[in-house]
Parts: structure tokens; sequence; C-alpha cells
């Protein structure tokens, strides 16, 4: 894919703080405390895009995706899309005690499918994953290999227009993986803005040509894959070494060289004319 003029995502200024009650901490503690999990993050993605989302544990990585795909409201800031984005999570509940194939009904149907396409998809998402006979069967009877096949079946049935993926691609046995890199191929060709939440720096390597690097909530690099995965791996190892004061370093040069994009106001945004006809607001 090689991107376009198209903007698909817009954020602006996108912060979230969560309040952590008084009763879900200490005894000893009488106030209730807030969280940042994300702080003044601004990007514009287009079509074309593979844009990896990396950072370390507790980055915001997954509440930025969470956002964006509606499932949660931003704190401050504005999100708009240009068509409803799909939040590929291979650990979506369905219901244990249903069949294969009835958790593959119902998990397309959550997805917002009509029934008519429901009905097309069902045989192609059993044949994926690869169940066989064991589509009639409860899925609490499944492996683990064969729940993740399921899940990733059907949150991979139908290509969108906007396609972020939060750690699914590091998710089962090796079998699994190969499958799933396979399926995610085809979804790099054909998705108009593709995100890809991982740990993994070879990961983000194969798949992506963009890379935003987010750091206790903020932004602290935005750009070409072998840059920013240059500095990235750096942190890293000196991090693996205990070097503590090479890594802040690592950090401060980071956020030195990024700058925060200018993203357009209300009124300047209409001027701009960025599909402002298709665009939904997030927040």
């Amino acid at each position: 894919m090689s991107p376009s003029n198209k903007a698909t995502v817009v954020a602006r200024n996108i912060s979230k703080t969560y309040t952590v009650s008084k009763s879900n901490r200490s005894v000893f503690s009488s106030k209730n405390s807030s969280v940042d999990a994300l702080h003044d993050v601004s990007f514009v993605a287009h079509s074309g895009e593979c844009i990896g989302i990396l950072g370390k544990n507790g980055s915001g990585k997954s509440t930025l995706l969470n956002i964006i795909a509606g499932n949660e409201s931003a704190t401050s800031g504005l999100v708009r899309v240009s068509e409803q984005p799909t939040l590929l999570g291979v650990s979506a509940a369905l219901q244990p005690q249903l069949t294969g194939r009835a958790n593959a009904r119902l998990g397309l149907l959550a997805m917002g499918l009509t029934r008519e396409e429901v009905s097309n998809l069902i045989t192609p998402v059993i044949e994926w994953a690869e169940l066989s006979n064991a589509a009639d069967r409860p899925m609490e009877t499944y492996s683990a290999g064969m729940k993740s096949r399921l899940k990733f079946a059907i949150a991979t049935a139908v290509n969108r227009e906007i396609l972020m993926v939060d750690e699914a691609l590091s998710t089962g046995d090796a079998t699994f993986a190969n499958k799933a890199r396979e399926r995610m191929n085809s979804f790099l060709k054909n998705a108009g803005t593709v995100f890809i939440v991982s740990h993994s720096a070879s990961t983000i390597q194969k798949h992506c040509t963009r890379v935003i690097w987010l750091h206790e909530g903020r932004v602290i690099a935005d750009g070409s894959t072998k840059r920013v995965l240059r500095s990235y791996k750096l942190w890293c190892k000196r991090i693996a070494a205990k070097n503590t004061e090479g890594a802040e370093m690592v950090i401060k040069n980071a956020i030195n060289r990024y700058s925060n994009p200018r993203i357009y106001s209300e009124s300047e945004y209409q001027k701009f004319k960025l599909d402002s006809n298709k665009f939904r607001q997030q927040t």
C-alpha cells in the first residue's frame, strides 16, 4: 500500500484520564486518584498507510485504539474517522457454551453485518479456522489454538477501510501465527488504513511504513519505520542492560526531535475539506 491524500483518521489533542476510586486503593488512602493514560496525542492517518503503534506496557497503545474505535471516550480532544473502524482483538469474548458455528454467527452479527452477509460468511469462517466437524461442538470443548483461530477468523471475515490490530499477530501457536500473518498480508493490501499495536519491533518492521512511539501516554516519535525503530531498539537495548541513564537519554533525544503536528480547528477543518461530509465525530 502507498499513502494517498485521503485522510481516514484525524486525532487532535487526545487525552484520557482514568479515576481510581478510593475503594480500589489502599485502606490507608481516603482520596480518589487519577491516572493519565494519554496526553495531547495528535496525528493524521491516510488511506494506504500501515501505522505501527509502539511502546512499553502501560504507554497507552490499547487505550488509543479503543478511543479511535469508539469503544471509549477521550477525556478531552477530538477524533474523526472516515468510516467505522474495526478493532481486531482475538481475545474478544464469545459464549463458551455455544457451538463454534453459533459463535461465528454471533460474532459476525456483533460486527454490524446483515443476516444475509452473516449467512454467506459462516462457511468461510469455519473453513479458515479449520474446525471441520468441531464447528457444531460447544466452544468450551475447543483447544486454545482452535479458539484463537475461530476468533481471528470472525474478526477478519470482512475487509474494512480502517483496521486496527491489537497484538493479534503474536497470539497462538506457530501454525496459527503463520495463518494469521498471511491473513494480515491480505488485509494490508486491501484495507484503507491499518494500525498495528505490538511489542515486537520485528512485527512492526515487517508490516509498517510508519511508526508512532508512545511513551507514558505521549507521542515521542512519529515517522518512518526505519528511523523510529532505530531509536526504539536502542532504548530497549539500554533498558535490558539496566543502563537507565542511557535509556533516558534516548527518550529525551526522541522528544527533542518530535514536533506535535498542527491539527486544524473545527472551522479550519471544514475549510480543509478532508472528506468532511463522511467523517464521524468520535468524541
